[in-house]
């Protein structure tokens, strides 16, 4: 998956973060809302989220060197991880004890009117912001469902924007029933209990998106359908008898290593294994293009001998 699709989600969204906590914090100031200053800080961190993307996304572009001969691919799963576990969960914490503590110590709101007209706003923008990285995903998405897109994909960033987007629009309906509510009731408990809904679902997203993306950092191999392509190239070569196994890993959103054993037949010669090897590479990087680093051991098929007897006796006979 190429990065612009996900970069222009993550610049949607980091536009629209912005702009929303600053005047997040204005409300909270204004009002004593605890809800206000929940997702104040949740914005705050969500813009902090789309900044490690892009850098995470710029560090990932370095050359392979000595230290790294297989390049630089996976910090774009390392800061997608960062963004996951530390900002997400520092945000939900944050929420939760804010709202414990509005809970047990409620007061009023002050100039209610504030923060309502506040979070209508920020939900129109962080519906812009999510339409817009629903659009990009579309692209790449084919015929998942949002589940499987969001577990199978190996680029991080769109699905990072997706759930952070998801996450703040369901927050931000929390908050403004927290608010009405406490308007209306007069009682200012209700505004911690949306605090705390906002910092349970922060939370939630993130121990969903910290397993997604450690499962990327451990090393995942190719998808169902791309391994059965690359079977079928190796199997399909005339060069080939035999394909003894296969084994893929991705070194990064847009690279995967392919290693894998391959017979060729008894008589052929150092040159013709080198031609048949740059011809089967050929076939897989033809069959799918991320597979950009091959590694083809040659061997040659002998049917399985029943004892240590009758190997050497075959040795013996082929001299």
């Amino acid at each position: 998956m190429s990065t612009s699709g996900g970069n222009t989600a993550i610049l949607a969204a980091l536009g629209a973060n912005l702009g929303i906590a600053a005047t997040k914090f204005v409300a909270f100031l204004f009002s004593g809302s605890s809800s206000m200053l929940a997702e104040a800080v949740h914005s705050t961190a969500d813009s902090g989220n789309q900044l490690l993307l892009l850098l995470g996304g710029r560090k990932a572009k370095k050359q392979a060197d000595r230290a790294h001969p297989f390049g630089y691919g996976r910090e774009r799963y390392v800061y997608a991880f960062v963004v996951s576990i530390i900002l997400f969960s520092v945000g939900g914490v944050f929420a939760l004890y804010e709202g414990i503590e509005k809970v047990k110590n409620p007061h009023p709101l002050e100039v209610w009117w504030l923060p309502l007209l506040v979070l209508t706003i920020s939900i129109a923008l962080e519906g812009f912001s999510l339409r817009t990285a629903i659009k990009e995903s579309n692209h790449t998405r084919g015929t998942q469902s949002w589940l499987q897109f969001v577990r199978r994909a190996k680029a991080p960033e769109l699905p990072v924007v997706l759930l952070e987007d998801t996450a703040a629009l369901t927050g931000l309906v929390f908050a403004f029933l927290g608010v009405s509510l406490s308007v209306i009731t007069g009682d200012g408990v209700w505004d911690g209990i949306g605090t705390i809904f906002i910092g349970a679902l922060l939370v939630l997203v993130a121990v969903l998106l910290g397993i997604e993306t450690k499962s990327l950092l451990v090393g995942e191999g190719a998808t169902d359908e791309d391994l059965a392509k690359i079977e079928a190239a190796i199997s399909s070569s005339p060069e080939v008898e035999h394909l003894v196994h296969l084994k893929t890993m991705y070194l990064g959103p847009e690279e995967m290593l392919v290693g894998a054993k391959i017979t060729l037949p008894a008589a052929t010669t150092l040159t013709e294994i080198a031609l048949a090897i740059n011809a089967v590479e050929a076939r897989i990087r033809e069959a799918v293009p991320i597979a950009r680093v091959i590694y083809l051991e040659p061997d040659v098929y002998l049917p399985p001998i029943a004892t240590v007897a009758d190997a050497r006796a075959a040795g013996t006979q082929a001299e």
